[in-house]
């Protein structure tokens, strides 16, 4: 079993919010992102040059203090906050992407969620992903089993069992020689688009197989979609194989690969 201490200590631990609290949180998030949402957004670049709006602020700002009403006194680490203050990340804290796919958010096209991970040392314990835009969301964890939110109803989900062909997530626009070369690895595929941790949240629900990233991302942008992937029954490994992990400044992921069950071990 991959993730036989994390389901010990899901077992022992008062710290495991109930999903309705977590989810009630990114939404209160994402209806302040909706305000904004359609209309001409200032935009600003951080130091990365990447896009920051007033709705990744307003979001960031609502969850940090909800999530600290929720579980007081645990280190918050978010996009939009300041990564240079943080505490030891050797227990609990949070992880947290106030808006993933500003991109997406500025373009208009729906694919950009609230991202909310609670966090015990190097792994994710249960994350929420939520997309206002759309009106979805999703919660899960190791141990805790995974669900889609369809209106007001928590659907379970799980990955896909092995199937031909392959169905890779992937955008036509952004394949590198890497992930091309991945991909053909794969046999027969199929190539399935979506933005943001979405991309997690299609092989959790068994409408996709495979996830490869193998282009730099963020802590905040995977840690809860991988929590949901988890309790989902997949895996997100490093091209070595070994399980992808958290609390490095400055929050920057190694290459990885997300798996449905009957993928985990075919590399």
């Amino acid at each position: 079993m991959l993730f036989s201490n994390e389901m010990d200590l899901v077992s022992k631990s008062r710290h495991i919010p109930d999903w309705l609290s977590l989810l009630s949180i990114a939404d209160d998030a994402g209806a302040a992102i909706l305000r904004h949402y359609g209309q001409r957004a200032q935009i600003t670049q951080k130091a990365d040059t990447s896009p920051l709006t007033a709705a990744d602020l307003e979001s960031h700002e609502i969850l940090t203090r909800a999530l600290a009403r929720l579980i007081p006194g645990i280190p918050i680490i978010s996009e939009e906050g300041d990564l240079t203050a943080h505490a030891s990340l050797d227990d609990w804290w949070w992880l947290i992407d106030p808006l993933d796919g500003t991109k997406e958010f500025i373009h208009g096209n729906g694919q950009f969620t609230v991202n909310i991970a609670l966090m015990n040392g190097a792994h994710p314990i249960a994350g929420v992903v939520t997309a206002p835009a759309i009106g979805v969301g999703y919660c899960g964890g190791v141990g805790l089993g995974a669900w889609k939110r369809v209106g007001d109803a928590l659907l379970p989900i799980s990955v896909a069992a092995r199937q031909s062909p392959c169905r890779v997530v992937a955008s036509r626009s952004h394949l590198n020689d890497e992930t091309r070369s991945f991909i053909a690895s794969l046999g027969e595929t199929t190539l399935v688009q979506s933005g943001s941790s979405l991309k997690f949240c299609l092989v959790a629900e068994g409408t996709a197989d495979v996830y490869p990233r193998l282009a730099p991302t963020h802590e905040w942008d995977t840690a809860a979609a991988q929590a949901v992937v988890e309790g989902a029954g997949g895996a997100v490994l490093q091209p070595n194989g070994t399980r992808l992990t958290y609390g490095r400044a400055p929050f920057l992921n190694p290459h990885f690969i997300v798996y449905g069950s009957g993928w985990i071990h075919a590399h």
